[in-house]
C-alpha cells in the first residue's frame, strides 16, 4: 500500500531516473520523491551526445528530459552533482552528498547506468584521449572536431561500435581525418555479424574513414604530453591528434555490490539482477536502465540492453512495479542510429551463434533494405536501412515467435503485416 508519508528515492538521474520521478507524479504517486544526479547538469537524454548535438544539429537545451522548473513544480527533489556512497537496505537509507546526509526510502530505484571502459595501454593520461557518455564529454569532443576538421588533424578511434562509428561520422562531416581500430574483422560484430557489418565498413570507407581491423590499440605516444600516435598490437603505427576510446560501457554497479544485492555473471550483462517487474534480489529495492539485467521471456535468457529506449521505457515500469502494480517488463529491445545518409532502426537481440541466417527485403546495395535475423524460421531480430514506419510490424513478427516462410519474408511486395498469425 502506498501512501502520501512513504518516500521514493531515485539513485541516478539519466533518462531511466527522470522518467521514473516523471511516472510516479502521474500515476498519483504523492509521497515524497528524491531524484540524485552525480551530475551537475539536469538529466538528459544521450543519444545526441553522438549525433545531433556532437554535429552541432541540435541545440544543448533539446537533450533535457524535463525543462528545469519542472521538477520544483512537480515536487521532485533534485539533487545535482550529488554521488550517493553507500545504501543499507537494512536500515533502508541512502548517504549522498559532501555532507553524508542519511535519508530513509520506502521503495528504492537504482538507474545508475554506465561506464565507458577505459583503455589500458601507456599514454592514455596524455591530452586528447577522449570518452563520450556525458554531456561535458560531447561538449569537448565537439571543440575538438571542430578544430580537428579546420586543421586538418587526425582522430583515431579505439572501437567499431556504435559510438565509434556514429562519432566518425561526425568527425569526417567536420572534416576531420579518421582511423577506426577494431579487433574483430567488420564494425559492430557483436552486434550484427559478419554479415552485416561490412554495410558499415562500406559506408564509412566511402566516406574517407580507414580501418585497421584484427587489431589493438597498444599504446598511446605522445610529446610535451600530447597525443603525437596510436600503436597496434600487429606492429602498426598511426598519427593521431585525438583518440577517442569507445569500446563499451560497464554497468555502474559497485554500489549495488557493496550493499549486498546479486549481480549477474557476465554472460548475463554483468548488471543488477532484477525479475520481471524490475526488483532486485532485495524486495524494497529496483532497478532499471542500463545498469540492470532481467529476464525476457521472448529470448528464454536474462538481458541487459543499454540502448535509449531501454531507459526510456524501463523507468516508467520500474516506477509502476515500485507502487505495487503488476509489472511485465517485456519490451522489445530497440535502438536507432544516424551516420551520413543512413538512418536504421534495430528491434530484438540477436547475438552472433543465436540466428542461422539472414534474409535481406529490400535492395542491400543502395542501402535501402530491411535485415531479419532467423533462426528455424522464426525472427529473432529486425533492422531497418531507409526504409520507414516499419518497427511495429518487425517487433510484432518477433512478438508472435512464429515461424514465417523466408522467401516471403524476402519479397518486398509481401507486406510484413500479412506474415503474422
Amino acid at each position: 500500500m502506498v501512501d502520501a508519508d512513504q518516500t521514493f528515492v531515485i539513485v541516478g538521474g539519466g533518462l531511466a531516473g527522470a522518467k521514473a520521478a516523471e511516472t510516479l507524479r502521474a500515476e498519483g504517486f504523492t509521497g515524497r520523491v528524491i531524484l540524485i544526479c552525480d551530475e551537475r547538469d539536469h538529466p538528459y537524454e544521450r543519444p545526441a551526445l553522438s549525433k545531433g548535438y556532437l554535429l552541432g544539429k541540435e541545440e544543448r537545451d533539446s537533450v533535457f528530459v524535463h525543462e528545469p522548473a519542472w521538477y520544483a513544480r512537480h515536487d521532485v527533489e533534485l539533487h545535482l552533482g550529488q554521488t550517493v556512497d553507500a545504501i543499507d537496505p537494512a536500515a533502508r537509507t541512502v548517504r549522498f552528498g559532501d555532507d553524508g546526509t542519511l535519508v530513509r526510502y520506502d521503495k528504492l530505484l537504482l538507474a545508475t547506468g554506465a561506464e565507458p571502459r577505459r583503455l589500458s595501454v601507456p599514454g592514455t593520461d596524455l591530452v586528447g584521449v577522449h570518452h563520450l557518455r556525458r554531456l561535458a564529454h560531447a561538449e569537448r569532443l565537439k571543440g575538438v572536431l571542430t578544430a580537428l576538421g579546420r586543421d586538418n588533424g587526425h582522430l583515431v578511434i579505439a572501437g567499431a561500435g556504435w559510438i565509434g562509428l556514429e562519432v566518425a561520422a561526425a568527425a569526417r562531416q567536420y572534416g576531420a581525418e579518421v582511423t577506426v581500430i577494431e579487433p574483430e574483422p567488420t564494425p559492430l560484430h557483436g552486434v550484427l555479424g559478419p554479415e552485416l557489418g561490412r554495410l558499415f565498413a562500406d559506408l564509412h570507407t566511402e566516406h574517407g574513414v580507414r580501418f585497421h581491423f584484427g587489431a589493438r590499440l597498444t599504446e598511446i605516444t605522445g610529446q610535451d604530453g600530447m597525443v603525437l600516435a596510436v600503436r597496434t598490437d600487429d606492429g602498426e603505427e598511426h598519427p593521431a591528434h585525438h583518440v577517442l576510446a569507445a569500446i563499451g560501457a560497464a554497468p555502474r554497479t559497485a554500489l549495488a555490490e557493496a550493499a549486498g544485492l546479486e549481480i549477474a555473471d557476465r554472460a548475463h550483462g554483468g548488471g543488477i539482477v532484477a525479475d520481471a517487474a524490475l526488483r532486485t534480489s532485495d524486495p524494497d529495492i529496483y532497478a532499471a536502465g542500463d545498469v540492470v539485467s532481467f529476464p525476457h521471456d521472448l529470448y528464454g535468457t536474462r538481458v541487459r540492453v543499454e540502448h535509449w529506449a531501454n531507459a526510456l521505457n524501463g523507468g516508467p515500469a520500474a516506477a509502476r512495479s515500485m507502487l505495487g502494480q503488476d509489472v511485465t517488463y517485456d519490451r522489445v529491445p530497440y535502438f536507432f542510429s544516424d551516420q551520413y545518409d543512413l538512418g536504421m532502426e534495430y528491434s530484438g537481440w540477436a547475438p552472433p551463434g543465436s540466428y542461422d541466417q539472414v534474409v535481406i527485403r529490400g535492395d542491400a546495395g543502395k542501402r535501402e533494405f530491411i535485415a531479419f535475423w532467423v533462426k528455424e524460421g522464426r525472427v529473432l531480430a529486425g533492422m531497418n536501412v531507409n526504409v520507414w514506419d516499419v518497427t511495429e510490424p518487425i517487433q510484432n513478427l518477433i512478438r508472435s515467435r512464429s515461424q514465417v516462410n523466408t522467401e516471403a519474408l524476402a519479397d518486398p511486395h509481401t507486406p510484413l503485416e500479412s506474415l503474422t498469425p
